[in-house]
């Protein structure tokens, strides 16, 4: 990933962003997860982006994007059954509950399907309180630092947990 950065057309990244970088892409290898070897183009959601998935795996399921964008990053978890984990999120520190608990991302109900369903809509409870955030842009954790990346990866293993461990 060091070389990969150092490249010139990632010398606007800031060094701190870079270090994020690198320190996710670390712990995601642990995990099993990698970003295909490719920092491709970030489309709307930034100047260039890194999408993690399982590794060794037909089906690539999206579980993390970086977005690297021209004065910061974001990063980005794709998490579904809030509701299942509502003890840990209810618990977790304020940087991890954040985004599941700010109005960034509220749904406004814009695609009402039949009976008021939407499948972009993804609707859980935190204490007490029901949320209802549009799934193209849900629990982003914008400017994440080094020191954080342990508390990140705690949380993705607390959503895709290794079923090979018993």
């Amino acid at each position: 990933m060091n070389s990969i950065l150092s490249e010139e057309r990632f010398n606007f990244i800031k060094e701190a962003d870079k270090d994020f970088i690198n320190e996710f892409n670390r712990g995601m290898n642990e995990l099993g997860y990698d970003y295909g070897d490719n920092i491709g183009s970030g489309f709307c959601w930034g100047r260039y982006m890194l999408i993690y998935s399982k590794t060794g795996q037909k089906s690539k399921k999206v579980v993390a994007r970086i977005y690297i964008r021209e004065d910061s990053i974001v990063l980005r978890l794709f998490l579904n059954g809030i509701d299942t984990h509502r003890e840990y999120i209810e618990k977790a520190q304020d940087f991890i509950s954040e985004p599941f608990v700010n109005t960034f991302g509220k749904c406004n109900h814009c695609r009402n399907d039949k009976e008021g369903t939407c499948k972009f809509r993804k609707s859980y409870t935190l204490s007490d309180i029901l949320y209802e955030k549009c799934n193209g842009i849900t629990f982003e954790f914008w400017n994440p630092v080094t020191e954080r990346t342990p508390e990140y990866i705690k949380l993705l293993t607390e959503f895709y947990p290794d079923r090979k461990k018993k």
